[in-house]
């Protein structure tokens, strides 16, 4: 499919969370924009490798889509529970953190809503400039493939980024990258759970890392019916709780945004890096309790099923035969382990460098975006490009969370309407 002589106002790749947000955020404005977002897989889907049973939300279900842009929204979590006719149920649970279980089975009902604007099975291939008669680029070619190998390609105004993070895998494993005994957490349901399932034998598991990820996927794998043996590997001494106490919470107030982005750069990475306790390796105080609980009865019932290797660095990692070898060194002792599987729970990395945008590098000036959240280009480049999900390092720790997707969802839907009169008015429930 070719659609080339009527541009797209808009073209959002990705449709997670961030985009969805986006374009509701757009239908409650009756933008008059013609917009489309492209996701790569064939249905909505969200983080469908780490929907664990038994494990909830760490963000209230007030930050939901719409509720701190909109709370009369009919897109709202409490509108959801009413159309699934759990409201007073879910009341009764005396909770504002609904499971994960849940909050995806909410994003897809929103989703469903939104079929209308969303291509699903489109992976995006490619973002060409198109120059006019005076070479200035004044829109933008995206070209997908589907899972047929089928090659569309359409012409947009104006683009938004959301396609998440990429899984980080450490150098250490960069030659086990196609070895299917090495996982990494964002595919542990999909690809993890199956193998314990079949497997003729309890499992010899490594799962590396100290967040909150490797930690769900640690006491899962203690709970699943084929009694794996588990090793639970990390640098550090201890697991470590995160800090979601109220003063400290207010750093994830879409308000702070302008405060982080306000502030130089220098002052910034400070922030960050004093502030990093509150997303990156640390886990929910309840379930570190958890864990420890399970070393403890270990030790007073005289099993070693489970092992935790604290203050470990993995040196080398070999595909042997039967799994796969790790080299480990723990406060100078090296010691060799073998294991059936492997699971990487080393979180995301995000570089505008290396997504799809990397074939407009020529015309973009910066990598970090404007508070707008829209990237700096050359003279002569019309597009404007916006990003969700790539602005930590000037918007704060909030950029890669649910906290603030209304707020963006609003900034960048005025910035795509600007110039229009009268500014659309958003829809509330009653209307």
């Amino acid at each position: 499919m070719t659609d080339l002589h009527t541009p797209y106002d808009m073209i959002g790749i990705g449709f997670g969370p961030s985009n969805l947000a986006l374009a509701i955020a757009l239908q409650e404005c009756a933008a008059p924009l013609k917009s489309l977002f492209l996701e790569a897989k064939p249905e909505f889907a969200w983080h469908p490798g780490m929907l664990l049973d038994n494990s909830d939300m760490q963000v209230s279900f007030i930050k939901d889509l719409v509720t701190l842009r909109n709370p009369a929204s009919p897109f709202s979590f409490l509108s959801y529970l009413h159309a699934k006719g759990r409201i007073e149920r879910f009341v009764n649970r005396k909770t504002f953190f609904p499971s994960r279980h849940e909050f995806n089975d909410y994003f897809t009902w929103a989703a469903d809503q939104m079929q209308d604007v969303c291509a699903y099975d489109q992976r995006v291939e490619a973002v060409a400039p198109v120059q006019g008669n005076s070479g200035t680029v004044e829109l933008l070619d995206v070209v997908t493939t589907d899972a047929s190998g089928r090659e569309s390609r359409r012409r947009t105004k104006d683009l938004v980024l959301a396609i998440g993070g990429a899984p980080n895998i450490p150098e250490v494993f960069a030659n086990l990258r196609r070895n299917s005994a090495v996982l990494h957490s964002s595919s542990y349901v999909t690809q993890g759970k199956p193998k314990l399932a079949s497997a003729e034998h309890p499992l010899r598991i490594a799962v590396i890392g100290s967040g909150q990820s490797g930690a769900e996927i640690f006491w899962d794998l203690v709970n699943d019916p084929a009694q794996p043996n588990v090793d639970l590997i990390f640098r550090g001494q201890a697991l470590k709780p995160s800090d979601d106490s109220p003063f400290v919470n207010e750093i994830f107030d879409s308000a702070f945004t302008s405060d982080m982005y306000n502030r130089p750069k220098a002052v910034r990475e400070a922030f960050l890096t004093e502030y990093a306790h509150t997303n990156y390796a640390v886990v929910d105080g309840d379930l570190i309790e958890q864990i420890y609980g399970v070393f403890y009865e270990q030790e007073v019932i005289g099993t070693e099923s489970h092992r935790l290797w604290r203050n470990t660095q993995v040196h080398s990692a070999l595909a042997v035969d039967d799994g796969v070898e790790l080299t480990l060194s723990q406060r100078g002792d090296v010691s060799r382990q073998r294991y059936d599987l492997v699971i990487l729970a080393t979180g995301y990395t995000r570089r505008l460098g290396d997504t799809i945008l990397s074939d407009l590098a020529p015309w973009l000036t910066a990598e970090e975006a404007e508070r707008s959240y829209q990237v700096p280009t050359r003279d002569g480049f019309q597009p404007r490009i916006f990003l969700q999900g790539y602005c930590e390092a000037t918007h704060g720790l909030s950029d890669t969370l649910l906290s603030i997707l209304p707020r963006r969802a609003e900034e960048i839907t005025h910035s795509l309407i600007s110039g229009l009169t009268p500014m659309p008015k958003a829809l509330t429930a009653a209307e």
